[in-house]
């Protein structure tokens, strides 16, 4: 079985898991490389249903956002939780890792998860912007941090070896998205 896929392709072959599932979206800038990041930690899920918006999962969950932001970014002097909905995620600065390249892009990644109770929305993939379910066997944790780096590296155009070095600052986070079953 694959280790991931499409969002909205498994959810119409239905195969999105309805506990301890993972979802990676990645919504890219149009002019730059400006990139968002959004990884969901879903479980007990009730009801999923797609709306005019996205794939709807009644479920508990837990966001984490990274972003990278290029150098001389010209809206790096706003908070990136007041920002455009294009480039908006729900931290102030002082909520956030800020790790600087060696071209001095910034990226940035949550220190803590969003919590969701009750419901989440996935937004429906518009331009090059994607959405990826992620199964687990046994090595999730590896295969999504892998994805990062990968992501990171290719698409963002953080360099290779500062792809790595961020791609293990995500990993002292991750551990705290996991949603347990006593959520």
């Amino acid at each position: 079985m694959e280790k991931f896929q499409e969002l909205f392709s498994a959810y119409q072959n239905g195969t999105l898991p309805s506990d301890h599932g993972y979802i990676v979206s990645v919504f890219y800038h149009n002019n730059s490389t400006y990139t968002r990041y959004e990884v969901i930690s879903f479980n007990n899920v009730k009801d999923i249903y797609i709306t005019d918006e996205g794939l709807v999962f009644q479920a508990e969950g837990k966001k984490l956002y990274v972003m990278v932001e290029p150098a001389g970014w010209p809206n790096s002097h706003i908070e990136p939780a007041y920002r455009t909905d294009a480039e908006r995620i729900p931290y102030r600065k002082r909520d956030l890792l800020d790790y600087t390249t060696r071209r001095q892009d910034h990226v940035y990644i949550g220190k803590e998860p969003v919590v969701t109770y009750t419901s989440f929305t996935v937004l429906k993939s518009i331009g090059q912007d994607i959405s990826y379910v992620f199964y687990d066997h046994g090595d999730i944790r590896e295969t999504i941090l892998e994805f990062f780096r990968l992501s990171l590296w290719k698409q963002a155009r953080v360099p290779q070896g500062d792809a790595r070095k961020v791609t293990e600052e995500i990993n002292q986070v991750f551990s705290r998205i996991v949603v347990s079953p006593e959520f």
